[in-house]
């Protein structure tokens, strides 16, 4: 993310959380009093999001000096330490629950798409996110997704054509669909999705360059790629899970789409600790 996207994001969440002020910090914390905090991982997993704690105690905490003891990507033990800080304590108690707000929903994602990546060890293929996002959040989501392995798609409506089932409707047809874009933005890249057989024909003859095959069969997929052999790249997508992604990896498709990365990644334990100096 753009560091003043960013900036931006993290002033709406703070605004968000003080309000007219931290109340409880206010009538409990004597003014000046010093701290030293740990951030700990407390669950096993894929670390992401410490871009925005960064700037979180840049913005809450500026005079808080913040020690970082791990990286994005890293594949943690519980346990581990992932940073320090030490400063003013009532900043510190400003900044605690926006970071880790980010940080245990970022490393929730890239824990949950490391769990993808390591399912389908072995085979060609590459797990996808989608854009079903936390609106405003999608360029951090999708960050979290490549720190656990995961491959990013497109990050929204303007940097690939993929062709659906409601524009292929109102295109009149498969065909028209690819030609009506390759005509208009012949310099993107293109993924037309395919809900048939008669589908995938018809766009392996129009010469799109990747098809995106939807909720088939492993056995339908196994058919596709057998007969594809190297035409089209070959994306597989709609309701792939953990139990069942190992198997549709097995019918040689070049990419699973999951949509779960984003929108039901359960969110990575971490906590933070003060003590008083």
């Amino acid at each position: 993310m753009p560091e003043p996207s960013l900036e931006q994001l993290v002033n709406r969440a703070l605004a968000e959380d003080l309000g007219d002020g931290d109340v409880t910090t206010a009538s409990t914390v004597p003014a000046g009093s010093k701290a030293h905090a740990t951030i700990t991982q407390k669950q096993e997993g894929v670390l992401a999001g410490l871009a925005t704690l960064r700037e979180v105690v840049r913005q809450a905490a500026p005079s808080v000096t913040l020690t970082l003891h791990a990286s994005d990507g890293d594949h943690n033990p519980a346990g581990t330490l992932v940073a320090e800080l030490d400063g003013d304590a009532a900043e510190i108690l400003l900044a605690e629950r926006t970071a880790l707000n980010f940080l245990q929903h970022l490393s929730g994602i890239a824990t949950l798409t490391a769990r993808y990546v390591a399912a389908v060890s072995g085979t060609q293929a590459r797990i996808l996110d989608t854009r079903k996002t936390t609106p405003t959040l999608r360029a951090l989501e999708k960050a979290a997704v490549a720190a656990g392995g995961g491959v990013n798609h497109r990050f929204g409506l303007f940097d690939m054509v993929l062709i659906k089932e409601n524009h292929i409707a109102a295109a009149g047809g498969v065909a028209a669909a690819i030609q009506a874009a390759r005509a208009m933005y012949p310099e993107l890249p293109m993924d037309v999705e395919c809900r048939t057989r008669a589908e995938v024909d018809e766009a392996l003859a129009a010469r799109a360059p990747r098809l995106l095959l939807d909720n088939m069969s492993c056995d339908e997929l196994r058919s596709i790629v057998d007969d594809v052999r190297g035409r089209a790249e070959l994306e597989a997508s709609g309701g792939v899970t953990l139990d069942t992604v190992r198997s549709i990896a097995e019918t040689g498709v070049d990419y699973i789409s999951v949509g779960a990365l984003t929108h039901s990644a359960p969110a990575l334990d971490l906590s933070l600790l003060l003590d008083r100096q």
